[in-house]
C-alpha cells in the first residue's frame, strides 16, 4: 500500500478530515476550530475539491494550512463538472492551486469517472502534473472497481502508480468491501473513505428528530431512505448507550477497522459534531466488538455467483 507522507516526509496518518463544509454550514471561524483541532488530534490529511462551496472551502483551508504547509499532506479533487479531458483538469487545478495558495498540491484526483473522455488522455494529464512538480499523489474518487484497475493499466504506460481511491464507506454503505477495499490492498493503493457517518444517519440524531444532512438535501435524503439503514442507526446508538459512548465514535472506529486499513475521511460543521468522530482515533475496536457492530447491517453478497460454495 502506498505509505502517504506530508511534504516534509511525515506518514500522514490513519485518518483525515474533509473540509466539504467549510464556507458553507461552517463559517471561517467554525472552520478554523475544526482545523484546530484535527490538527491537536494529530490528523495532518485534509481533502477538498474545486466544487466544494464554490471554492471557498479551498480557500479557507490553503488559509489555514499556510504555517504549517509542509507538515500536512493537502488533496483536492478536479473533473466532477466538465469531464476529465487535460483541458478541464488544468483549468480546474489551475484555479484550486490559486484558492490554496499553494504551487504545489499533494494530492490530485478525478472527482469521478467520465466514460466520454479516454483515460489515456487522464493518465497523460497525471502524468504530466506529477512530472512538473505540481503533485505528488494521483487519485480517483468515485470510481467502480473495474475503473481503477483499468486506469492503473493505463497508468503504468506511463510509469505511474494510482495512489489513491476515494470510495464511499460505512456500517450502512458496505458495497466498498466487495471489491474496491481488496482491490486497493491486492494493488497498493490506499482507500480514503468519505462519510463514515453515512451522512450522519449514524450519529443517533435523526432517530430523536434532528436535523441535517438527511433532512436538508434530496439527494442524502434518498441514498439513505431504506428502512434497514434507520434500524441500523438504532442498533448501533443503543449499543453506544450500553457502553457509555458516543454512536459516532463507534461508527467512525468500526470503519477504520476494516482489515484493509482503510482512511477514513471524517467531517463535521463544528467542533461539537466532530468531537465525537475524534474520539475514534483513541477508541479500541476488538475483534468481538467490530462483529457486533457488522452484525447490525446486511454484509453485501461477494462478487460471485457461486455464492453456495463460498465457505
Amino acid at each position: 500500500m502506498t505509505l502517504l507522507r506530508t511534504t516534509d516526509g511525515t506518514p500522514a496518518g490513519r485518518f483525515a478530515f474533509g473540509t466539504m463544509q467549510f464556507g458553507g454550514t461552517a463559517d471561517a471561524a467554525a472552520s478554523r476550530a475544526m482545523f484546530e483541532a484535527c490538527r491537536a488530534a494529530g490528523i495532518v490529511h485534509f481533502d477538498t475539491a474545486y466544487l466544494y462551496t464554490d471554492g471557498a472551502s479551498e480557500t479557507l483551508l490553503g488559509a489555514l494550512a499556510g504555517p504549517d504547509r509542509d507538515a500536512l499532506l493537502i488533496a483536492t479533487k478536479v473533473g466532477y463538472a466538465g469531464g476529465a479531458s487535460a483541458a478541464n483538469m488544468r483549468a480546474q487545478f489551475d484555479i484550486s492551486r490559486q484558492r490554496l495558495g499553494l504551487d504545489m498540491v499533494d494530492a490530485l484526483y478525478l472527482h469521478r469517472f467520465d466514460p466520454d473522455t479516454d483515460l489515456r488522455e487522464t493518465m497523460a494529464c497525471f502524468a504530466e502534473l506529477k512530472s512538473q512538480g505540481l503533485i505528488r499523489y494521483v487519485g480517483l474518487s468515485n470510481f467502480a472497481a473495474w475503473q481503477v484497475v483499468k486506469a492503473a493499466w493505463i497508468a503504468a504506460e506511463f510509469d505511474m502508480a494510482i495512489d489513491l481511491v476515494q470510495p464511499m464507506y460505512s456500517l450502512v454503505k458496505r458495497q466498498a468491501e466487495v471489491e474496491i477495499l481488496p482491490m486497493c490492498a491486492g494493488l497498493g493503493i490506499t482507500a480514503a473513505t468519505y462519510s463514515p457517518l453515512g451522512g450522519g444517519l449514524l450519529t443517533g440524531k435523526y432517530l430523536s428528530g434532528g436535523s441535517g444532512r438527511l433532512s436538508e438535501d434530496a439527494r442524502y435524503a434518498a441514498r439513505y431512505a431504506p428502512g434497514w439503514m434507520a434500524e441500523a442507526a438504532a442498533g448501533l446508538t443503543a449499543l453506544a448507550r450500553e457502553m457509555t459512548t458516543h454512536p459516532a465514535t463507534l461508527a467512525v472506529a468500526w470503519a477504520a477497522a476494516h482489515p484493509t486499513a482503510p482512511v477514513p475521511i471524517l467531517s463535521a460543521r463544528s467542533t461539537a459534531q466532530l468531537e465525537p468522530s475524534l474520539a475514534a482515533l483513541s477508541t479500541p475496536m476488538p475483534a468481538e466488538l467490530y462483529a457486533r457492530i457488522a452484525a447490525l447491517s446486511p454484509a453485501p453478497p461477494p462478487a460471485t455467483d457461486r455464492i453456495e460454495e463460498q465457505t
